[in-house]
């Protein structure tokens, strides 16, 4: 299914650009699924799940500041998930949207748990990939050693290389041409012919300044109380732990959950057993 480009401003200078996907003629009866990327990641991410959930429902994936087609922000002290939370907020006041449900990966679903903390009436629901209000050392140890260290690459050749050194732990059991396709969704080939990756690295500096993620969210996660949530951890995954998401189970009275196998930090949500728990979740919200 085909989508189109779009931009808007926000107040403090950068313009983002997002995918819209239309959906189906009576989209307008349901609510439009908004999906959020990782750290380093942008909407490309979701050029497979999109496709297919806007059969039956409207779909919006964001490049967050600094990341893909949206504009850098000329200071970095802003790249911080505050930030990004007045940016969608601002994103779906621009195109009318009181209500949407939101599917973050990683950095996404922490934008996710902060929106609805804020806000509980804009999410009718929220699926959270690999993510949780209590992050693994180990994992955020790991994407901190990566984050804002990568240059130019001579070929697609090599920027697939260099994706699959970082994420083969993560995805042990894929081929060759999912590597290029990883590496074409997080490079970007410039004017001059270089070929970058599709983030601003300063967000480094803002993220050993401030921090991936707030301090403690265990009292913004049980502020969720009344959203619908589904959890999707890869069955190795060194971010989200197996305790932390059976916590997550015992403190929310409506959370559903399930491990993708073979897979660690995060599943490419293309996986069956995601997909299919994906289209479950999203059948019993309006």
């Amino acid at each position: 299914m085909e989508f189109k480009d779009g931009w808007f401003p926000t107040a403090d200078g950068p313009r983002l650009y997002y995918r819209d996907y239309a959906g189906p003629a009576d989209a307008g009866a349901r609510a439009p699924v908004l999906c959020l990327h990782g750290l380093t990641r942008n909407s490309a991410d979701f050029e497979d799940l999109a496709p297919h959930l806007a059969a039956k429902r409207r779909v919006l994936a964001l490049d967050v500041r600094g990341r893909g087609r949206s504009d850098p922000d000329p200071e970095p002290g802003r790249y911080h998930a505050g930030t990004y939370v007045g940016d969608v907020t601002a994103l779906l006041a621009a195109l009318g949207i009181p209500r949407v449900i939101l599917i973050g990966t990683s950095m996404g679903g922490i934008i996710g748990m902060i929106l609805g903390a804020m806000n509980a009436a804009s999410l009718a629901g929220l699926v959270l990939n690999d993510i949780g209000p209590e992050i693994d050392p180990k994992g955020l140890a790991r994407i901190k050693g990566y984050v804002g260290r990568g240059g130019p690459v001579a070929s697609w050749a090599e920027a697939a290389a260099a994706v699959r050194a970082i994420n083969e732990i993560a995805f042990p059991d894929v081929d060759e041409s999912f590597w290029d396709r990883f590496a074409r969704r997080t490079y970007r080939e410039e004017a001059d012919g270089r070929i970058v990756p599709a983030y601003d690295p300063r967000i480094a500096d803002a993220m050993a300044e401030a921090g991936a993620a707030p301090a403690d969210m265990w009292p913004m996660f049980d502020l969720l109380a009344k959203i619908p949530i589904l959890v999707i951890r890869g069955a190795h995954s060194d971010i989200l732990s197996a305790e932390t998401l059976a916590a997550m189970q015992a403190r929310h009275p409506d959370l559903r959950s399930v491990t993708v196998p073979g897979r660690g930090h995060a599943p490419a949500l293309d996986e069956p057993a995601a997909v299919a728990a994906i289209d479950a979740f999203l059948a019993r919200l309006p």
